[in-house]
């Protein structure tokens, strides 16, 4: 089953780094947080993904094709041959991925890159959807089978976020109880979703065609919309604060989306 990666916005509320590199690739810690993205669905045994490039797309292609250079130490021979030039000293510290990069239109919106990308899925019936700039604690597993017990065409996640402002509880002009970054009431989208290949049939190709717009409200409003919720840890990167957040956690060793770390993968 395959996981379909939103990598193509060109992230201009985070325009102090994504003026020089596509938002994925934006670092928490040592690495890009769509590799923490894909880490999250290997550690769950889903490792064949789908990128869905646009802006810098250059980029993220260059990435993972010197994967080896970047992830490792290494020894350059200039004057060796081909075959010999270049001596990695961590050979094996690779991830045991299957990457599709798909050029998806540099202003294509959300549900036109989607559309673009139906000819990979093979003859698979469902494959995961999520944003490039986001991670979670989500057992994906459960997720995968909440969507299939419950037969709809999409399951999206859903979950109650902290404001990042402190509350208020009043009357008149007196402040009753005052609560800093409490969870919000309102259940939000936290993308990861999985959906059905009949989703296909609410999108275009046509590069306005935006997913979370007609498409998914007609999907909700036929009744073929899920929800699973999600009580646990979830994180999106949207400003330079909440990158900071997470590198943050990242250096003080809070960091509960990372399920792989101390853990065996799952095989």
């Amino acid at each position: 089953m395959k996981t379909v990666i939103l990598c193509g916005g060109k992230g201009t509320r985070l325009r102090e780094e994504t003026e020089f590199k596509p938002k994925p690739l934006v670092a928490v810690g040592p690495m890009p947080i769509l590799w923490h993205i894909m880490k999250i669905y290997s550690f769950h045994n889903y490792r064949d993904f789908i990128l869905c490039l646009g802006y810098k797309a250059e980029m993220i292609k260059d990435y993972f094709l010197n994967f080896e250079e970047w992830s490792n130490d290494f020894t350059l021979k200039l004057r060796s041959s081909r075959n010999g030039k270049i001596i990695h000293h961590q050979p094996y510290n690779l991830e045991d991925w299957n990457i599709t990069f798909a050029d998806t239109g540099l202003n294509s919106m959300t549900g036109a890159r989607v559309a673009r990308i139906k000819k990979y899925l093979d003859d698979d019936e469902d494959f995961f959807l999520t944003y490039g700039d986001g991670v979670a604690d989500i057992d994906l597993k459960k997720l995968y089978d909440f969507h299939k017990t419950n037969g709809k065409i999409v399951t999206v996640t859903g979950l109650k976020p902290p404001t990042f402002y402190g509350t208020l509880e009043t009357e008149g002009n007196n402040v009753k109880s005052f609560q800093e970054k409490r969870r919000l009431d309102t259940i939000v989208s936290g993308g990861f979703f999985v959906c059905n290949k009949k989703i296909f049939n609410y999108l275009s190709e046509d590069e306005g065609c935006i997913l979370e717009e007609d498409p998914l409200r007609q999907v909700a409003k036929d009744g073929q919309m899920a929800v699973y919720h999600h009580p646990g840890f979830w994180y999106t990167v949207n400003t330079a604060k909440e990158l900071e957040d997470l590198n943050r956690m990242w250096v003080e060793n809070t960091t509960p989306w990372a399920l792989w770390q101390g853990k065996n993968e799952t095989k």
